[in-house]
């Protein structure tokens, strides 16, 4: 990094001494680090901003969440007016996490912005292992409805709401080409000219499949991302599934 310019500041967020001293004053802020696993809060970013003394604010903070923070939806569509009901604990360890910056922003008189993720998906983070080893998926009958992104118009959604974002608002980020997980799992296999998946029953699921999984089966929302192209100005290099994994296999997968 200190060979592209770039000179690496460290703290820990499970250590919330590491943080005093981080030169933040007038910078922009993006946090990306994920809440700890388990419970209901996010102690890492209370943590971050509480140890950040007052005169020595960042100019922004973007702070990237999740979609989980809306529930389950049973397929409808999801818009940053839709009030937030999080069935799971990671969805509700990040509503946490984006109420304190929220508040911590208006007290401070920094501008926050808001990104919730659809899933990400991109080169090295496709789930190709799973597919070729037939890991089974919910029958089309009981796929929920998935939403995506990839990795590339992620990082230049980040770009745009630090310098269009308004401050206290939030922007849905997805392709805004929702589909269901067994959908997107043969979508890799016929890319990766393997069988498809076999298909379970929800209740076969259970059985067979983590936890997380299930919790992540668990909702199934459409998540509408007009806000964030109107109002960031973002054209995705890849609006759609076909197209983001054509470019996610570029090197054979």
């Amino acid at each position: 990094m200190e060979g592209m310019g770039i000179t690496p500041a460290r703290g820990d967020l499970d250590s919330p001494s590491t943080l005093v001293g981080l030169p933040l004053k007038r910078s922009l802020v993006y946090c990306l680090a994920p809440p700890p696993g388990g419970g209901d809060a996010d102690p890492r970013m209370r943590a971050f901003l509480e140890r950040i003394p007052p005169g020595e604010e960042p100019e922004k903070i973007v702070y990237m969440s999740t979609t989980a923070v809306y529930g389950d939806l049973h397929g409808e569509w999801a818009t940053e007016e839709t009030p937030p009901a999080p069935a799971t604990a990671r969805g509700r360890r990040r509503l946490d996490a984006e109420r304190a910056v929220l508040s911590w922003g208006k007290k401070r008189n920094i501008p926050v912005v808001i990104l919730r993720v659809a899933g990400i998906y991109g080169p090295g983070r496709i789930p190709i292992d799973k597919v070729r080893k037939r890991t089974p998926v919910l029958a089309g009958s009981e796929s929920p409805c998935s939403n995506r992104i990839h990795a590339d118009d992620l990082a230049r959604v980040c770009v745009a709401a630090a310098k269009r974002g308004r401050g206290g608002a939030v922007y849905n980020v997805s392709d805004g080409q929702p589909g269901t997980v067994r959908q997107y799992y043969c979508a890799v296999a016929d890319r990766l000219g393997v069988p498809r998946p076999p298909e379970v029953t929800m209740s076969e699921a259970r059985q067979v499949m983590s936890e997380a999984m299930l919790s992540y089966l668990s909702e199934s929302k459409r998540v509408d991302n007009r806000k964030m192209r109107e109002e960031l100005g973002v054209e995705l290099l890849y609006p759609d599934l076909e197209s983001g994994l054509a470019a996610s296999f570029v090197d054979g997968g």
